[in-house]
């Protein structure tokens, strides 16, 4: 029997490049303890590390890697714009490099659909928003720092504004320079995000969303997919029995649930243990049974939310 080895597997993407199964997750992880657990990540074998601006732990990560000594090359590394930066793309850019200590970046997410005003973080760009980012965000492609760029919370309605917008096509003829009118004689294209990381565990399982990204060639990465540190879903007896069966932790459970679903995983902890039980997921399976009763079970909750945004960003439009 072919030993399953999930901890090796890799998902392609539409740029030609793969993003690993299995990453770190660095959201809310207090300062002091995201260069170590970046370190032991990539020591226990992780090979994709998730950062962003907003959470303010860039330096701590490019910091938790060169003390790994595990080769920049070998590592994913995904990093987000910031929303109060959506008019400021190139240097966002720049500041995350410096912060990290790279050169460049695998992948580089529009955290939020949401072009907050610097000035005023409790109000939008009246003359902004996502389209204008990702017009953006594709002319930073030419510079050969970014490998994919990819979007972060975006809902179906959003997706599909963006997908359809002619501003977001980018002309063939003079790279790097968007084109707002289709004329004849020459094809403009858009670049399709490679990646909509968004919130996936049980309790959130997006199955409209999922099949929406697939149809267009677009992968999802799910954060939280443990569903929080205190997590209901340690408690819900399906999870814990399956756990039980299996001899393995609730958290193993869910992450495996996510991988054969077809996403990305990136549970977040710094606890060093916890880090390669996260990854002990080599030599074992979920049946189809097992995953069917997962999907069953009924009770929704999210853990990010969007009333701090200025403007809505998820409309139900995901189940």
């Amino acid at each position: 029997m072919v030993e399953v080895k999930n901890t090796a597997k890799t998902f392609k993407l539409n740029t030609g490049y793969s993003i690993p199964a299995i990453g770190l997750g660095t959201w809310q992880s207090k300062p002091g303890e995201v260069e170590k657990a970046v370190e032991a990540a990539l020591r226990a074998g992780y090979r994709h590390i998730d950062t962003a601006f907003a959470y303010g732990n860039e330096k701590e990560v490019g910091q938790g890697i060169r003390a790994s000594g595990v080769p920049r090359e070998e590592i994913f590394l995904t990093t987000k714009l910031d929303n109060p930066w959506h008019k400021r793309a190139p240097e966002a850019l720049q500041r995350s490099l410096a912060n990290l200590g790279v050169d460049y970046l695998d992948l580089y997410l529009m955290h939020w659909p949401s072009s907050t005003d610097p000035e005023d973080l409790s109000k939008h760009y009246p003359d902004w928003d996502f389209v204008d980012t990702w017009r953006e965000m594709q002319k930073l492609m030419d510079t050969g720092k970014i490998r994919s760029i990819g979007v972060s919370n975006f809902a179906i309605k959003n997706l599909e504004r963006l997908l359809n917008d002619p501003s977001c096509k980018v002309c063939g003829r003079q790279a790097g320079v968007g084109c707002s009118v289709l004329v004849a004689d020459h094809e403009c294209e858009q670049i399709v995000p490679a990646v909509n990381q968004i919130e996936l565990h049980p309790g959130n399982p997006s199955p409209k969303l999922v099949t929406y990204c697939a149809s267009k060639g677009i992968h999802c990465s799910g954060y939280s997919p443990l569903g929080s540190a205190d997590s209901p879903l340690y408690k819900n007896e399906t999870i814990k029995s399956i756990a039980q069966a299996k001899n393995r932790s609730a958290q193993q459970v869910l992450l495996m649930w996510g991988l054969q679903k077809g996403w990305s995983v990136l549970p977040k902890t710094v606890n060093p243990d916890r880090v390669k039980a996260n990854f002990d997921l080599d030599g074992w399976s979920l049946t189809d049974e097992e995953v069917a009763k997962i999907d069953a079970i009924p009770d929704r909750f999210k853990v990010c939310g969007d009333a701090w945004l200025p403007v809505k960003v998820f409309f139900g439009d995901d189940e």
